[in-house]
């Protein structure tokens, strides 16, 4: 089988019911409003300009690597 190329954290069931219920009340999709949410708050951190250096050598999908719980 493939490996896959992106990584896809689970997120918390009640993180999950709380993006639901927030996406519902803005009458927008849960997944825009999970990247608004991660961009705004994620926005110049190092992981932002690590993943950007990354994004520009690959010229495609930024690696990532999962560390187990």
């Amino acid at each position: 089988m493939a490996k896959p190329r992106h990584c896809s954290p689970q997120l918390g069931r009640f993180l999950v019911c709380v993006l639901y219920h927030e996406a519902r009340r803005r009458g927008q999709p849960m997944t825009r409003l999970a990247n608004q949410l991660l961009e705004s708050a994620l926005a110049g951190s190092a992981g932002w300009r690590e993943a950007e250096v990354a994004m520009r050598l690959s010229e495609g999908p930024a690696p990532c690597q999962t560390n187990p719980p």
